[in-house]
């Protein structure tokens, strides 16, 4: 744990906290929203503190445990290539297990899986690009 940059852990969470505002904002909401079921009432009623704390301690324990798996000593480029495929190919994969199961739309699945794996691509490169 002494070989964890911090400051580039707490980068990286808040780079991944940052797209999913313009993510679930201006970019998909909309989207996100009907395939969800959510309605505008729902989400003005949310416990937005909340939410956004909690979402941020989740952040950083991903991109924490990113780069414990990244390692100290990983180049960018390889820092960028662990993360995209944490993304795109494991949790965007597990989501779309549970999604089936549960029935989901496939446009839900899209905008969820690709959240996570734009959110992990730019992670690495917080993580490898980070002095």
């Amino acid at each position: 744990m002494d070989a964890v940059n911090w400051l580039a852990v707490g980068g990286a969470a808040l780079s991944s906290f940052l797209v999913g505002g313009l993510w679930y904002g201006p970019v998909f909401g909309s989207a996100w929203m009907r395939a969800s079921g959510m309605t505008e009432e729902q989400a003005a009623a949310a416990p937005m503190a909340r939410i956004f704390g909690l979402s941020f301690v989740l952040q950083f324990v991903a991109a924490a445990v990113l780069a414990l798996f990244i390692g100290p000593d990983a180049s960018p480029a390889f820092a960028v290539g662990a993360a995209a495929s944490v993304g795109f190919c494991w949790v965007a994969p597990a989501l779309g297990v549970v999604y089936l199961f549960e029935q989901r739309s496939l446009a839900h699945w899209a905008v969820n899986a690709g959240y996570h794996a734009v959110a992990f691509t730019l992670m690495g490169v917080v993580l490898g690009f980070w002095p």
